[in-house]
């Protein structure tokens, strides 16, 4: 069986800036690691890999230093890399994104394709699902549990819908969404951290994808346009800590909703 990952290098966002003037993120301001999300669709293609025997691959686009973020994915069990890499994909949108990694995945020949919930930079969720459109397979999102039933056929439950656990099974090929609840992530051994280091990642452009159309990538391809960013501004707030017992503290606490002009009864 052939596992396909597909993995997005988001920067930390906790240190990442924006640009407000273009509406797009900085990525250059901030260090690069793999989408947390991803990285359970990783430990779940890994875990099927152990428990029922698969080639797993991780694939990601975006620029040369993408290559990183991939040499880490092998450094976790994953047996090769693809770097979707072309100046033409830059400012891609989801749309425009998907068709390319579609495009990338239908030159392959894969049997199952993982991807995560969401990112944690854009928090669309869209990029799995419409990859999936364009390829013309079932596809399940909010996974958490993941079992093959036979060579053609795969069976999945999706977390809490509306109060209500859902099972489906799907043909192959399918793509599905994890959520974290996934499994456990494991952390790579120092050998074969090493051995990432060297780890050969293959590199597809756009002349590599006869498919897909300049048209179709990139600012070109892309009809979503952000018009601005906005952060929000923080305010400062007081705030009183209470350590009386019950009694005294709703006392206390209506004394203080009274003066601040709220009406208790």
């Amino acid at each position: 069986m052939n596992i396909l990952v597909l993995i997005k290098e988001v920067p930390d966002m906790e240190k990442v800036r924006f640009d407000s003037e273009r509406g797009v993120v900085d990525r250059s301001s901030a260090p690069a690691e793999i989408n947390p999300f991803d990285e359970s669709a990783l430990q779940a293609a890994l875990e099927l890999k152990r428990k029922y025997g698969a080639h797993v691959t991780a694939m990601t686009m975006g620029p040369l230093r993408a290559e990183k973020t991939l040499q880490d994915a092998y450094a976790r069990g994953a047996d090769e890399g693809i770097l979707l890499t072309d100046r033409a994909f830059g400012g891609s949108d989801t749309i425009a994104t998907s068709k390319a990694l579609s495009a990338a995945v239908a030159a392959g020949d894969y049997d199952l394709i993982l991807c995560g919930e969401k990112s944690v930079d854009g928090d669309t969720a869209q990029v799995g699902a419409e990859t999936a459109e364009l390829l013309g397979i079932p596809h399940a999102y909010y996974v958490d549990s993941i079992e093959l039933t036979d060579e053609k056929t795969v069976r999945v439950s999706i977390e809490n819908l509306c109060g209500s656990r859902q099972i489906r099974t799907m043909y192959l090929p399918a793509l599905i969404g994890v959520t974290k609840n996934i499994g456990k992530l494991q952390l790579p051994t120092v050998d074969r951290k090493l051995e990432s280091l060297t780890a050969d990642i293959r590199k597809i452009g756009l002349s590599d994808l006869p498919s897909l159309s300049k048209e179709d990538t990139g600012f070109a391809g892309s009809p979503t346009k952000v018009a601005c960013i906005e952060v929000p501004k923080t305010e400062e707030r007081e705030s009183r800590v209470f350590r009386e017992k019950l009694p005294d503290f709703i006392d206390l606490l209506k004394k203080e909703l009274t003066e601040g002009g709220v009406r208790v009864g």
